[in-house]
């Protein structure tokens, strides 16, 4: 049985914000080598110009990521990194647990546009977590 691995930018039960890889398991459906289905909510297209940078923030809602160009770096709170580009995909699903407030110094991950070229990208909000 084949797996693909997708990044995870999550924070489980922790509060902290970390990239998690999870496996998804590929079928044979008739030929068609494929996952079984995840329900979404909708979709939005994104474009971000260099130079640009979010502050720290979380994700809140699953929201799988897929870059169609450009580099984008998602930097963790202890300055691990991963940048993502053309044909690359992540979910993002940092969030506070329920009652807790946005510390600045504690929660989230930033979003940097890396080098020169415009990041176009598409976000799929997912109706059920990753895994």
């Amino acid at each position: 049985m084949q797996k693909i691995t997708v990044p995870v930018l999550t924070n489980e039960q922790s509060g902290i914000s970390m990239f998690k890889d999870v496996e998804y398991s590929i079928e044979d459906y008739n030929g068609l080598m494929i996952t079984d289905r995840q329900d979404a909510l909708n979709f939005r297209y994104r474009i971000s110009e260099p130079g640009y940078f979010s502050s720290w923030h979380v994700a809140g809602d699953p929201t799988l990521i897929i870059i169609r160009s450009g580099i984008l770096r998602m930097t963790l709170r202890n300055g691990e990194y991963r940048d993502f580009s053309a044909g690359d995909l992540f979910i993002a699903q940092d969030k506070l647990v329920e009652g807790e407030v946005f510390d600045n110094t504690k929660h989230g991950h930033t979003a940097q546009l890396i080098g020169e070229s415009t990041v176009q990208a598409v976000h799929i909000k997912l109706a059920t977590k990753a895994e």
